[in-house]
């Protein structure tokens, strides 16, 4: 089973998202250029959301880091370990799994849910004094029978098996890649497309000064200060898929999270907007479109409706004729495809266009609502 997710969401002047030189990043689509704001930051902005906003639980979330060490330490210390002990018996636990430490950090940054670092922090507290044993000296160890330099491997087992997910609901949605411990990878259950602009664009420069508060007039005229920064001004189309059998299988056969996992994520796609230079912009405008599609089979990105970008001509609307065209695209592939695979397609809009060929819902609460009902009738 697929849920899909269509927003229209249109921003004043800003720098939402930018690449390596600041300026706002961009592509071609259909020969055009057009505003881009990448699927890694719609994630992040996601996954925040899920935070900011509550709507999962801490327990069943995942962090994105290199402290995996702190981590384990500090969940150790609140066992009553003491610091520098701690500290070996997690060195010694994640270079076990095959993880290089350096500086106390791992080599690269890794998605790993609290549930997870609870279980590893509970392992090495179960087999405190091999871990612990694993930091002596050669003088130390050469005194004992048995060699503390390698781990029996039932013990790494367990903290393999330890990767297991958690139940975390971000890293089921968006999946991981760890290169030294390549079983616990896992698939991502949601797709996330680059958001791009409905509209052509061209970049724009905000010149700015900055003067000195505590320099008198009389001393210096001049500015302390200056320089450009780069903006632009967009109707961003979004699209996502969550393959609901692949999320369920990411959270352990748990069926009713992987719903609220589809709520939570339709909530925060919505609340979600990129945090880059929003001191200076304030470009917080919530979606004036938002179409939901929940089906057997099949993914449709609607972006070709905007191939050719909207032309707004004399008292145009960019909004409402980003809608129609969606719109209209919609009603194209229905009429070529059919639509037997569709269960649900509810459609919420600030505008007051028609909505030929969806289903019109009053507000967000109602267009969830008829996602969850297909959803639930589609549980066998």
């Amino acid at each position: 089973m697929i849920i899909e997710l269509h927003i229209l969401q249109n921003f004043a002047p800003s720098c939402l998202n930018r690449d390596d030189t600041n300026s706002p990043k961009e592509c071609q689509f259909g020969g055009y250029r057009r505003a881009r704001i990448s699927s890694q930051c719609i994630k992040r902005s996601i996954r925040e959301s899920f935070k900011e906003n509550l709507l999962i639980p801490q327990d069943t979330l995942a962090s994105r880091t290199k402290k995996l060490m702190d981590i384990l330490v500090t969940r150790l210390e609140e066992k009553g370990k003491q610091r520098d002990k701690a500290i070996i018996a997690a060195v010694n636990a994640l270079k076990s799994m095959g993880f290089s430490i350096n500086d106390n950090e791992t080599q690269y940054l890794i998605f790993i849910g609290n549930k997870e670092a609870e279980k590893i922090a509970d392992i090495i507290l179960k087999h405190w004094d091999k871990f612990l044993s694993m930091g002596e000296t050669e003088k130390q160890k050469s005194k004992k029978k048995e060699s503390a330099e390698s781990l029996p491997e039932a013990i790494s087992k367990e903290l393999k098996d330890a990767m297991d997910g958690g139940k975390a609901v971000d890293l089921a949605l968006f999946g991981r890649m760890i290169a030294d411990l390549k079983e616990k990878c896992i698939d991502a259950a949601c797709q996330v497309a680059h958001a791009i602009s409905t509209n052509k664009v061209g970049v724009e420069f905000d010149f700015y000064t900055a003067l000195d508060d505590l320099t008198k007039k009389a001393d210096e005229s001049g500015a302390a200060m200056m320089g450009t920064v780069e903006f632009n001004s967009a109707c961003y189309y979004r699209y996502a898929n969550i393959n609901l059998d692949t999320l369920k299988s990411n959270l352990g056969g748990d069926y009713d999270l992987a719903k609220k996992s589809v709520e939570a994520f339709i909530r925060a796609s919505v609340k979600a907007i990129p945090t880059g230079k929003q001191n200076s912009m304030a470009a917080q405008s919530p979606p004036s479109f938002i179409f939901a599609v929940v089906r057997n089979s099949g993914t449709w990105s609607l972006a070709n409706a905007f191939i050719k970008p909207i032309y707004i001509g004399n008292d145009g609307d960019l909004i409402k004729q980003s809608i129609n065209s969606l719109v209209e695209y919609w009603n194209k592939l229905t009429k070529a495809y059919g639509e037997n695979e569709i269960k649900a397609k509810p459609a919420v809009t600030l505008e007051d266009v028609k909505l030929d060929g969806l289903n019109k819902a009053n507000n967000l609460d109602l267009l969830i609502q008829e996602v969850m009902n297909a959803v639930s009738s589609l549980r066998k």
